[in-house]
């Protein structure tokens, strides 16, 4: 059954990027002309973690499977077998695997067969064999079983070449006429060309002939390539460069050869985590071979968590929506030009919704939660089918009043087969995959670099013996192409979800509930930082404690200065504070009634403890600043929902201050009108009022 697309339509459809690159049609329906011609470029996916690569391709298997022949690894997780000789690296295992899922028949052409590769395996699979340990010859020439079965499924998967192998290999041990790695090699191709081989695929030992120094002699060259790749370095590199040439070949001649005309449409070869390096070993051979001149029919669809990886530099680069219909790679002189780079863009406010009826048909959460959630997770795939999924698992009496606050709360279940799990620590987990996410947490609150280290110093000092903590976060998080400290952005951590995801851990996972020991102490220690005048950072971290009475003294004592914009800069940042929430909390946010004065009329609330000496005129503007901040707080918290009816009391409000300032009542009277468009549009308070920007708070 297919998957949703969510957006990755021009992808997929019928006339979609990997039809006009394979020729094919999903599920192999009709044929498409080629884009490219005969030169088609390595198209790499990139994003973040989160953004769908893995699901791309995976969708991509899913509907080419069967149709043409096709194989998927991840370059991340090449998991080498128990007690594997010298032979075995990431490349030969991952090409072994390449080789065996592209092997199968599709509909309409036999099987793929891999003689070259086979060959070129056998050879490097005997460095490190001895004479007193025959065993791990074995277990090293039964593992390659299943790629020599490709060449011969009878009597490749027999295994009885194994033991004559083994027993033409005792023979040879004495010898030392050439080095060792080069006389193994020897006698293990000699065998296996004899007992697995058929008579028209023991040719393929001649396109060994053209390795260095082999002189055009098929055996000459294997018996180098194993000595290379016994070998660390540059010579390694190049016998690994050419058993990567060696599937191309192979796959080539399945197009060209005896039965050519058969097949249609052109191979895929889906590299997950091709930032890795072993996606680097895999692919540039390939494309430096096209650069070349030759032409291996193969169609190779790439992921990248790294957006700026250097091996992208020279990509022609293009995002998702753009590629629908025509994904011009024009090839320049460098090898990296024949890299087609396709960002993959967020899915749209209409496309969560989508995810969010796929989950909830019936429509029994708010109606707004669904764009909530994409302003929370800027329509990151992976957050929005977790947090869809939690919203259509949540139980009834909480469905009405849900938030994205609360689905952070829930648990959903993934498989039937598995217990519930919860949703913030699950998608924290996906989206920041490191050992102690502990220390993330602590910084998510803190605002740049300067501020992080200080706090690392107070609250992190035994998380490192050897380096700066929050440096060593600042990196990890570069390398998952995570943004941290932005300019201006006022956050160490720049993603609102994980940083939402960061901060939600350290106020609910410190086992320490109601206290919340750890949550206070962190912010306490921010709040000393920046103290002790009543800056907004300081006020900042006052919200973030429950503690808002200086905040809005602050704020009223400073209206009447000149600078209306700055004040509203100031405003703005001090209620962007994460809220001390509490989990599963039912019934309306309690901001809400104090941004809307309570239902009291023109009196000052019964548990609201002014600050001695105001007057009634004072005491007024207290009070009117008391609702707007809080009125700014939940408004633009991103986890919680809109309320029409609070937007119109900051309007009120803004209006209302707009008279009383002597000399800034323009400013105030745009912010008034300016500031609930942005609300109902979800877009962050402009600043100035009805421009775009983020300024300096401070």
């Amino acid at each position: 059954m297919d998957r949703e697309l969510y957006g990755r339509e021009a992808v997929l459809h019928e006339a979609g990027l990997v039809a006009r690159l394979s020729g094919l049609t999903r599920h192999g329906a009709a044929r498409v002309p080629y884009e490219h011609g005969d030169d088609p470029p390595v198209t790499v996916f990139t994003g973040g973690r989160g953004t769908g690569k893995t699901a791309l391709l995976k969708e991509v298997r899913n509907r080419y499977k069967g149709y043409t022949p096709l194989a998927l690894v991840d370059c991340a997780h090449i998991e080498p077998p128990a007690d594997h000789g010298p032979g075995w690296t990431p490349v030969t295992g991952a090409l072994a695997e390449l080789a065996v899922q592209l092997s199968p028949g599709v509909l309409g052409a036999r099987p793929v067969r891999f003689p070259r590769l086979s060959l070129g395996l056998v050879a490097v699979a005997s460095l490190g064999w001895s004479q007193e340990d025959d065993e791990r010859a074995r277990r090293d020439l039964l593992r390659l079983g299943p790629l020599l079965a490709t060449v011969d499924a009878t009597r490749g998967a027999a295994a009885n070449w194994v033991g004559k192998v083994l027993a033409k290999l005792a023979a040879r041990f004495a010898e030392a006429t050439v080095p060792l790695a080069g006389l193994l090699a020897e006698a293990t191709v000699e065998t296996v060309l004899e007992e697995v081989f058929g008579r028209l695929q023991r040719t393929s030992e001649n396109w060994y002939g053209s390795y260095r120094n082999a002189g055009g002699h098929g055996k000459a060259g294997l018996q180098q390539l194993a000595i290379d790749f016994e070998q660390v370095g540059r010579r390694r590199r190049e016998a690994q460069d050419f058993l990567v040439g060696a599937l191309t070949e192979d796959l080539l001649h399945a197009y060209t050869g005896l039965r050519r005309g058969s097949r249609i449409g052109r191979p895929l070869v889906l590299l997950d985590n091709a930032h890795e390096p072993l996606g680097r070993q895999l692919v540039e051979p390939i494309l430096r071979a096209r650069a070349d001149g030759r032409r291996d029919r193969v169609v190779v669809l790439a992921t990248s968590r790294v957006r700026e990886h250097e091996g992208l530099r020279h990509a022609t680069r293009t995002r998702l929506p753009e590629t629908a219909h025509r994904a011009p790679c024009p090839r320049g002189t460098s090898v990296g030009s024949g890299i087609l780079a396709v960002e993959l863009t967020p899915l749209s406010p209409a496309q969560t919704r989508s995810a969010f009826d796929r989950y909830d048909p019936a429509g029994r959460t708010p109606p707004e939660l669904a764009r909530a959630v994409h302003r929370l997770t800027g329509g990151r795939p992976l957050g929005v089918a977790l947090l869809g999924r939690a919203a259509g698992e949540a139980p009834e009496h909480l469905r009405a009043g849900l938030t994205p606050g609360g689905l952070l709360d829930l648990t959903v279940e993934l498989r039937e087969d598995t217990p519930p799990v919860p949703v913030a620590p699950t998608l924290l987990a996906e989206l920041l995959p490191v050992r102690r996410p502990g220390p993330y947490a602590v910084l998510a609150a803190a605002h740049d670099e300067e501020s992080a280290r200080m706090l690392a110093h107070a609250r992190l000092q035994g998380e490192s013996l050897d380096g700066d903590v929050a440096l060593r976060v600042r990196d990890q998080l570069r390398s998952e192409d995570w943004v941290a400290s932005e300019p201006g952005s006022g956050h160490f951590v720049a993603d609102p979800l994980l940083r939402a995801l960061l901060l939600h851990r350290l106020r609910f996972e410190d086992g320490d509930h109601p206290r919340y020991a750890a949550w206070h102490a962190v912010h306490e220690t921010l709040h000393r930082h920046y103290g002790p005048e009543p800056g907004p950072y300081r006020l900042h971290h006052d919200l973030a404690l429950g503690r808002t009475e200086e905040a809005v003294t602050h704020l009223r004592e400073t209206f009447p200065e000149q600078d209306v914009v700055g004040w509203l800069g100031r405003l703005r940042f001090i209620g962007s504070a994460p809220c001390p929430r509490e989990r599963n909390r039912t019934g309306p946010d309690p901001r809400r009634a104090v941004a809307l004065g309570q239902g009291l009329r023109g009196e000052p609330p019964a548990d609201v403890a002014l600050p001695p000496g105001l007057d009634a005129d004072s005491t007024e503007l207290h009070l009117s600043v008391r609702r707007l901040l809080h009125a700014v707080w939940l408004l633009t918290d991103p986890l919680a929902l809109p309320d029409d009816e609070v937007a119109d009391r900051l309007a009120h409000e803004l209006r209302r201050l707009s008279g009383r300032h002597l000399t800034g009542s323009g400013a105030l009277w745009d912010a008034a009108t300016h500031w609930p468009r942005d609300i109902r549009a979800w877009r962050d308070l402009s600043l100035p009022p009805g421009r775009e920007g983020l300024p300096d708070p401070a």
